[in-house]
């Protein structure tokens, strides 16, 4: 039978708080894990090093693999901006268990990617944590499902509380600051994955008509800057004032689909405008004949997607722990409270153990294939 055990610890001293996070998860299991997985937020990176590291000394038989990041999820709760440690076990028997760790390297005029292990046909997911600052992440992700043969990846991108230069990966005993880590999980014991997006659309579906590389030039043979005018004066005042609290768009994962709903784009940012030349800065590149759709962010609409997701992947599924990747403009920016996503996952679910972070980008599959994500909640789900 497979255990799952989590904790979350706060406190200044973060080693002291990782040792109280990692014994009372591993004394839940009961048993020497397979798997441990850790999140540590943290202002001083060298602290933050050294907590995962004590975390790893605790359990030396098992796959380790963790981040640095600006909020961690664990034990129902959700703590974001200070210092704290969320630990994750499980004990699962029949998995296969294959860590890696991700590097570039220099081909003569490309970046490669080295260091994936090649999955079999037992696998069934993979877990993957990246330094977005200088490994290429949302290129990876994108290539992935051809040449891993559809294999899910689902995890998110780590962050420091200084940014650059502040993120530590946490692999097998190891503490690195580059690249990317993670693990393949083969056997009966992964369950799936479940992705609900942070984002509604408003206003129509349109077709980029003109587009330079992040620069949006055009929509639907219009002005991009002009089109988004007109949206926003028509909009009630409810959602203008949403808008204004911040505007994205998406970007259609399906073209060929008939109409285009929540949770069918790729939520990016608008991260400028110029009424001159009427263009729009997308945070991510854009191409001539994607269908888009601006968006914006409601804690309502987020909350229904998330719960009928979950409720419809629980009636097909007996979980007993999972792994949560939320982004950190999720949390207790656009809910009440910062804990909204795993309680909705224990609720649901009925899933005891769940742990993860607040991610500065998430990784899941949509439609069998891997995309990175914007303002989602990803779930990585265990059998009972």
């Amino acid at each position: 039978m497979a255990r799952f055990g989590d904790a979350l610890t706060t406190g200044a001293d973060l080693v002291n708080a990782a040792e109280r996070a990692v014994l009372s998860a591993l004394n839940q299991v009961g048993a020497v894990p397979d798997l441990v997985c850790f999140f540590i937020s943290g202002a001083d990176p060298d602290e933050v090093a050294l907590a995962g590291r004590h975390i790893m000394e605790f359990v030396p038989g098992a796959v380790t693999l963790g981040c640095s990041c600006t909020g961690v999820i664990g034990d129902g709760r959700g703590v974001e901006g200070r210092g704290a440690v969320s630990v994750w076990c499980a004990r699962l028997p029949g998995v296969d268990l294959t860590p890696f760790r991700l590097d570039t390297v220099l081909e003569e005029d490309h970046l490669a990617v080295v260091g994936m292990s090649e999955p079999g046909p037992r696998d069934k997911a993979a877990i993957l944590l990246s330094n977005p600052y200088e490994f290429p992440t949302p290129a990876f992700v994108r290539e992935s499902t051809p040449a891993l043969g559809g294999l899910p990846l689902v995890g998110g991108l780590a962050d420091g509380a200084h940014g650059e230069g502040s993120v530590r990966l946490f692999h097998d005993g190891e503490v690195v600051d580059s690249g990317a880590v993670g693990v393949i999980i083969g056997g009966q014991g992964v369950l799936g994955t479940v992705v609900s997006q942070g984002c509604r659309p408003i206003g129509p579906a349109m077709t980029v008509t003109k587009a330079e590389g992040n620069l949006l030039l055009e929509l639907a043979g219009e002005s991009a800057y002009a089109k988004l005018e007109s949206l926003m004066e028509s909009m009630p005042e409810e959602e203008q004032e949403l808008a204004a609290q911040g505007l994205h768009i998406g970007i259609a994962m399906d073209e060929y689909s008939e109409q285009h709903e929540q949770g069918d784009f790729l939520i990016r940012m608008i991260v400028g405008a110029d009424p001159e030349p009427g263009t729009l800065t997308v945070g991510d590149m854009v191409e001539v004949g994607q269908t888009v759709r601006f968006q914006v962010r409601d804690a309502g609409s987020a909350d229904e997607d998330l719960t009928r997701r979950l409720t419809d992947f629980g009636t097909r599924n007996d979980v007993g722990g999972g792994l949560l990747f939320s982004c950190s403009g999720r949390g207790g920016s656009l809910f009440p409270r910062p804990d909204h996503d795993v309680l909705a996952v224990r609720r649901i679910l009925g899933a005891g153990s769940v742990a993860g972070f607040f991610a500065a980008g998430e990784i899941g599959p949509v439609g069998g294939v891997n995309h990175l994500h914007g303002f989602t909640a990803c779930l990585l789900a265990f059998a009972d």
